[in-house]
């Protein structure tokens, strides 16, 4: 069975909006190689419809290091509004209940189904019970405004699974559901 993950910028003040505007002070080859890691055990994207069409709009031109990554993976967009995915292997997931569609994806063979961004499809998944894991890498900033990754989502209890400090001093946390 597949498992549905999520990775996450995230301030300390609980900011994960624009993190282009704050994260690449901490980004150093120990966080690339977490990313990496998170990366290497997906074989699918799950982006909601504002993150593709960032992506969308910058990833088929780029020359940066992950791009080709970023290309050639399956994309499955989570969205109720987009009728199409123009970029190269998309594929719009909507109609009435496109979570119901997400279960029977995650019971498939295969790696696992990684969302990026896409703070709105996180809580959603976090709510319906189907997100597997929350990997967080919580940088030492405060950032004061922006888009929260919770924003009166209501109780969500999760467990603690693993947790790394990184040398400058980004805590990686992963988190998955706890029933309590």
């Amino acid at each position: 069975m597949r498992k549905i993950t999520a990775g996450t910028f995230l301030s300390l003040d609980g900011i994960a909006g624009a993190p282009e505007t704050w994260h690449f002070p901490y980004f150093n080859d120990e966080m690339g190689a977490v990313v990496q890691a998170q990366m290497a055990a997906s074989d699918t994207m799950l982006l909601g419809r504002h993150t593709y069409e960032a992506f969308a709009a910058y990833w088929p031109q780029s020359e940066d290091a992950f791009a080709g990554h970023m290309n050639s993976t399956p994309k499955l967009v989570v969205s109720t509004t987009l009728e199409r995915a123009e970029w190269q292997n998309s594929t719009v997931i909507g109609g009435d209940d496109p979570l119901a569609e997400l279960a029977r994806l995650k019971e498939k063979p295969g790696k696992n189904l990684a969302v990026t961004g896409s703070l709105t499809l996180v809580r959603s998944l976090l709510r319906a019970g189907l997100l597997d894991e929350l990997h967080l890498l919580v940088h030492p900033v405060i950032v004061g405004s922006g888009k929260r990754l919770f924003a009166g989502d209501g109780r969500i209890p999760l467990r603690l699974a693993g947790s790394t400090t990184l040398s400058t001093g980004v805590l990686s946390l992963v988190y998955t559901p706890d029933g309590a």
